[in-house]
């Protein structure tokens, strides 16, 4: 099983699809692409490839990801305010 939430483009995607159609490999899930937005096509999103997962690499926009983001930035204000 591979999974790759990290970065588009550390994995070599098509080798990624021939692995898993030819079985070496149980499967794979991607939360990124080499190519994002993939506007020429990405032969993830063109496979047939079983046991493959790809979603969209919007992870970070979750509620609870934005308030944190939200709540650092209004740390640090404070902090340089404070010096």
């Amino acid at each position: 099983m591979l999974i790759n939430t990290a970065r588009g483009g550390l994995v070599d995607e098509e080798a990624l699809v021939t692995a898993l159609k030819q079985r070496r490999l149980g499967g794979a899930g991607f939360d990124v692409l080499s190519e994002e937005p993939p506007v020429n096509g990405n032969v993830l999103l063109d496979s047939d490839a079983p046991n493959l997962i790809v979603t969209p690499h919007c992870a970070w926009a979750s509620k609870s990801a934005r308030q944190k983001l939200v709540n650092m930035v209004a740390d640090n204000l404070i902090a340089f305010r404070t010096r």
